[in-house]
């Protein structure tokens, strides 16, 4: 199974239009314009696709119009989970039918459950659905750390294939990795900083929103990483740190969407309670873009 998944995904973000509703039409250009320059899927109505401030129905629109813009080949993963299990449930069983391949399962926030309540409700969610499920932890978000041995003993579950594994733990995500080898379970980073750290204990690949920008790149290092080029990966490392340390200055999606306008490939604003960067932000994300070369190709008169 597991050579069947992308070691590269991107978490699109979710374009608006001049009024603030979801532009599908954009979002299927962007999600083309992401494979064509390093991706190997998408990750769809995330957290960088603002999916706290979308309707289900919006996030199912953009499920399936992504799928209609990239036809039936392309590795497409819908975040499809709330702090609700029972308003999961909705978004899960609506994936089957709305062409995505895998489903993004966010550890609840808010609710702070315990470890059982975080086993029995991805257990209930997995269950819904004969779609194969990918795990995320990111406790900055959630205010609650799935622990190494609650993801392990949810990878027992079949259609549970993997984690993005965003505690910034690298012990912790060592440890998964261990306590899954040998079988097709897959933990990705789940922030970009991690990515050649967490590719040198075994893991698997990033689910990265550097990729908007510098895919190609993004690729190049990890595909110098798993064919021994140490050097080499490290290299990319270190030149892209900057890059990636100034589109999280603010909270994501802020400044990515900042900068694809900037690159020319506006993605439409943001929906409250997120606003666009500060001034200071601003320059910073452009004086860092203008170091670096761009990966995603353009679209001109947007």
């Amino acid at each position: 199974m597991a050579r069947a998944w992308g070691r590269l995904l991107t978490a699109m973000v979710t374009p608006f239009d001049g009024g603030g509703a979801v532009d599908e039409g954009r979002a299927g250009e962007l999600a083309l314009a992401l494979l064509d320059s390093g991706s190997d899927g998408l990750v769809l109505t995330g957290t960088t696709g603002e999916c706290p401030t979308l309707t289900v129905d919006e996030q199912v629109g953009v499920w399936r119009a992504v799928r209609a813009a990239v036809g039936a080949e392309a590795l497409l993963v819908a975040g499809a989970s709330t702090n609700s299990t029972r308003e999961s449930l909705e978004m899960v069983e609506a994936g089957a039918g709305a062409g995505v391949d895998a489903l993004m399962l966010t550890v609840p926030y808010y609710n702070k459950p315990s470890q059982a309540g975080l086993v029995r409700h991805f257990e209930v969610l997995a269950e819904a659905t004969p779609l194969p499920c990918i795990l995320y932890n990111v406790p900055s978000r959630t205010a609650v750390n799935m622990t190494a041995e609650t993801t392990v003993r949810l990878a027992a579950v079949p259609n549970i294939v993997g984690v993005k594994e965003a505690s910034g733990d690298l012990q912790q995500m060592a440890e998964i990795v261990e306590r899954t080898s040998g079988t097709e379970f897959m933990v990705w980073s789940g922030n970009d900083a991690d990515t050649l750290p967490l590719l040198s204990v075994g893991g698997y690949g990033v689910v990265s929103v550097a990729s908007h920008l510098v895919g190609r790149q993004i690729a190049s290092m990890i595909g110098a990483a798993l064919s021994g080029r140490g050097a080499e990966a490290a290299a990319v490392h270190r030149r892209l740190a900057p890059l990636v340390d100034a589109l999280f200055i603010e909270s994501n999606p802020a400044p990515v969407k900042f900068a694809l306008a900037e690159v020319g490939f506006g993605v439409g604003g943001l929906r409250l309670p997120l606003v666009a960067p500060s001034e200071a932000s601003q320059d910073r994300i452009r004086a860092e873009l203008a170091r670096h070369a761009i990966d995603l190709p353009t679209f001109a008169g947007r």
